[in-house]
């Protein structure tokens, strides 16, 4: 990447944006029938619903070749053609309930440029201040990375590492439909995730990815489950792609008695996402 483009994205930095919506009882119906049994029932709105509101929306004309936004609106145009949600910190302040209207403001952070294994890497931090009538519900600090055209899947350079004893466990088949009906809800047109020709022969993936989100989606409504309640506090990263379909292996171990470690792996054990709750 030039010094020049380099500079160009530093401009982006404290760019924001604000939009608003209205966590309605259909879409909370149709997030818990969604995500079914693995859905966590509670008296406020389950674990990863605020993700499901206040969506990107871009015209048809605004579309990408990768069914994203096309670049240099909001985010900035990075060059790189790879766009994948690499991890998120979240702070749940106070509940979101059916009926309630949000409004989400959203700033672009910092813009990092790094090396990796895979070549240039672009990091864009992105802070989404979420709040309703009554004030804040959500704070989170969302990280994307772009990386070259050609990477996809790596081929593993070691076996799985072994997996330890965990105190909580949950198998989650994930099937097309699940990831078309997880796309719909939250208004992602990433092809990659229902696209199964243009995820193989374009971005270079064995097959459709399971979405970050979704699996931390799964991982925070699990944690409520194991907790009787929502993390207050919830932090994940994606460490290696989830190729669809498949069964997912998610596990918790209690760190303390208001931590817990997790993770979710694929089944030939490797891990795709680790993550920690607190309450």
């Amino acid at each position: 990447m030039s010094l020049d483009s380099s500079v160009t994205l530093q401009k982006w930095v404290g760019r924001t944006r604000e939009v608003e919506d209205i966590a309605t009882p259909r879409l909370l119906a149709s997030f818990e029938a969604t995500l079914g049994p693995h859905a966590v029932r509670l008296d406020e709105a389950p674990p990863g619903l605020h993700w499901c509101l206040t969506p990107d929306i871009a015209d048809a004309s605004e579309l990408g070749p990768d069914g994203h936004a096309a670049k240099g609106g909001f985010l900035p145009p990075v060059p790189l053609p790879r766009r994948m949600w690499a991890g998120s910190d979240m702070r749940f302040l106070a509940p979101i309930r059916s009926g309630d209207t949000v409004r989400r403001r959203s700033t672009i952070s910092a813009v990092e440029e790094k090396q990796g294994r895979s070549g240039p890497l672009t990091f864009v931090t992105v802070r989404h201040e979420i709040a309703n009538a009554a004030g804040p519900v959500v704070e989170e600090d969302q990280i994307i990375v772009y990386r070259a055209a050609e990477a996809g899947v790596p081929a593993p350079a070691q076996p799985a590492a072994p997996r330890l004893a965990a105190s909580h466990e949950r198998i989650v088949d994930v099937d097309p439909v699940l990831l078309f009906r997880y796309s719909a809800l939250t208004f992602n047109g990433h092809r990659i995730h229902y696209d199964a020709p243009y995820a193989a022969n374009v971005e270079h993936y064995p097959g459709l990815v399971i979405h970050g989100p979704l699996q931390a989606t799964l991982l925070m409504n699990f944690a409520a489950v194991i907790a009787g309640q929502a993390p207050r506090r919830f932090s994940f990263r994606g460490v290696r792609p989830a190729i669809g379909p498949q069964a997912l292996l998610l596990s918790g171990t209690a760190l303390g008695k208001n931590d817990m470690q997790m993770e979710v792996r694929t089944s030939d054990g490797h891990v795709t996402v680790k993550a920690t709750a607190q309450w």
